[in-house]
């Protein structure tokens, strides 16, 4: 690990980069470090490893212009392909909010407590398309639950590693169906959380919903098709 990097611990590693916790400037941070494409040009791999971290520090400031709660984003560092950004302390993953709001409970009990954060999630979802903004990587994981000092939820979207702006409705259908495959693959109460996500997707952004759920539908048709073939 780097000098900068140092009393940083590792969170994660994946296929494309690591998470580092610790603190920069005083401040709770996570570090976001792309590693280097190996099998690419070393120019080539420099130039689009900097492009993908520009998309995706513009996509957090733009989200967050757009009236999305996002991590702030503290340092962006070229030569060491890093994005410090803020740590959101106190957070769990909607993933395991939803989870941990089964236990104990029936699916209609659990479904009071989990119908505001469904809303919510389809509001989010709306701004960001209102704004041209595709995530790209839809997941319960990738949006953060907390609670604010008058217990008022609060939901902060984070890994805009695969976004990008277009104003496409094809790719907002894309960034939905995205979301709907990963609710099934990881909720057993998926069919009913998606269609509070797209009540309130449609109040979000109202101007364009119609075109994009179409599109949503195509997607989603082609989808199954697709799972139907193999």
């Amino acid at each position: 690990m780097s000098s900068e990097l140092e009393g940083f611990e590792m969170m994660k590693q994946g296929a494309e980069g690591r998470l580092f916790r610790g603190a920069y400037l005083g401040k709770p941070t996570v570090v976001k470090e792309r590693f280097k494409k190996m099998y690419r040009h070393p120019d080539l791999d420099e130039h689009l490893t900097k492009d993908r971290i520009k998309a995706e520090a513009r996509a957090i400031v733009r989200s967050k212009a757009a009236g999305v709660r996002t991590p702030c984003l503290y340092h962006v560092d070229f030569n060491q392909r890093r994005l410090y950004m803020e740590d959101i302390v106190g957070s769990v993953t909607v993933k395991k909010f939803i989870k941990d709001s089964l236990i104990g409970c029936s699916d209609e009990e659990a479904m009071v407590k989990i119908k505001p954060v469904a809303y919510e999630i389809g509001s989010i979802i709306g701004r960001l398309h209102a704004h041209h903004i595709i995530h790209g990587d839809l997941t319960t994981s990738n949006i953060l639950y907390s609670l604010s000092e008058s217990s008022k939820i609060v939901l902060t979207l984070i890994d805009f590693g695969l976004s990008h702006i277009d104003n496409s409705a094809e790719d907002k259908g894309v960034d939905l169906y995205v979301l709907e495959r990963a609710l099934l693959s990881t909720h057993s109460n998926a069919d009913k959380m998606f269609p509070i996500i797209l009540q309130a997707y449609k109040k979000a952004n109202s101007q364009e919903s119609k075109t994009i759920l179409a599109k949503f539908e195509e997607v989603r048709a082609r989808g199954r098709k697709r799972t139907m073939v193999g």
